[in-house]
């Protein structure tokens, strides 16, 4: 099997030879797309970090009972978040939230429009499902290579490594929503008169807000599974404890930390599910 070794296709050295040619030639883009995201990550560590925490807290039951109308959610949601002070991590907490939420507004703010084009050309989305399924499914510790290259050390690359790893979702829940919008609504739509734009805005992204609510739900629940990841390039948050416990065999470090992840999960999971009628 010499022979077959001998004549390896050169993977490594193209995408070695495309990121120097990246690096090189486009990085007045990278600086911007790193000053705009630093600058979002910023503006809402700062919302997050600024008022009292108890402040932070009544604002996240206000929206728990928005959107779950149930007094037992905000209960456990203020429960949890009364825990996560009491064991220290509140900090940590909001650097992570912080992570989360520009990950959502980053992957939700391209994976809407690209799911809804996708729905509507269905041969672009057949071309799409490969790119799709390579960036869930390539380590994500792949990710961080080239993002650090680009954009160092700090938040930045970690929420770029984040959002490769959880756009797929908000795409394909997006283009799963709008694909099966039944063909009598939009018959109906069309019959009064409705412009193919009126029929997005009146008939199929209502009937896909479940969906597109799934994906929003899915890209929370993803990218906080990548804040110990993300802590590898410098991204502050959660992460930072796990990696140091890590580190140093610190098992009550790392338990502890490892929970409040956990407890910020669920109080995510609990405040955001979809209700499906």
């Amino acid at each position: 099997m010499e022979w077959l070794t001998d004549h390896k296709i050169p993977v490594g050295k193209v995408a070695k030879a495309i990121f120097t040619w990246m690096n090189e030639n486009l990085g007045g883009l990278f600086d911007a797309i790193s000053w705009v995201m630093e600058g979002m990550i910023n503006g809402i560590l700062w919302l997050l970090q600024s008022p009292h925490p108890l402040v932070i807290i009544g604002l996240f039951i206000a929206l728990t009972w928005y959107l779950q109308r149930s007094w037992k959610v905000c209960l456990g949601a203020f429960l949890g978040f009364l825990f996560i002070l009491n064991q220290g991590y509140w900090e940590e907490t909001t650097e992570s939230l912080t992570l989360i939420l520009s990950a959502c507004v980053v992957c939700m703010g391209l994976g809407v429009p690209i799911g809804i084009a996708a729905a509507h050309r269905p041969r672009l989305y057949a071309a799409m499902v490969p790119v799709l399924d390579l960036m869930q499914t390539l380590p994500t510790f792949v990710y961080l290579i080239p993002a650090i290259v680009f954009f160092g050390l700090g938040m930045v690359p970690g929420l770029i490594a984040t959002v490769i790893f959880v756009l797929p979702a908000p795409i394909r829940l997006t283009q799963l929503g709008i694909a099966s919008t039944p063909t009598a609504l939009l018959e109906a739509a069309t019959a009064f008169g409705a412009t193919p734009k009126q029929r997005l805005w009146k008939v199929e992204l209502p009937y896909a807000m479940p969906q597109i609510m799934a994906g929003l739900n899915q890209t929370i629940m993803l990218s906080l599974s990548m804040v110990v990841i993300a802590a590898l390039v410098g991204a502050n948050g959660l992460g930072v404890p796990v990696v140091r416990a890590l580190n140093s065999v610190n098992t009550a470090l790392g338990f502890e930390s490892g929970f409040i992840i956990v407890v910020v999960a669920i109080l995510l999971d609990r405040m955001l599910r979809v209700k499906t009628k």
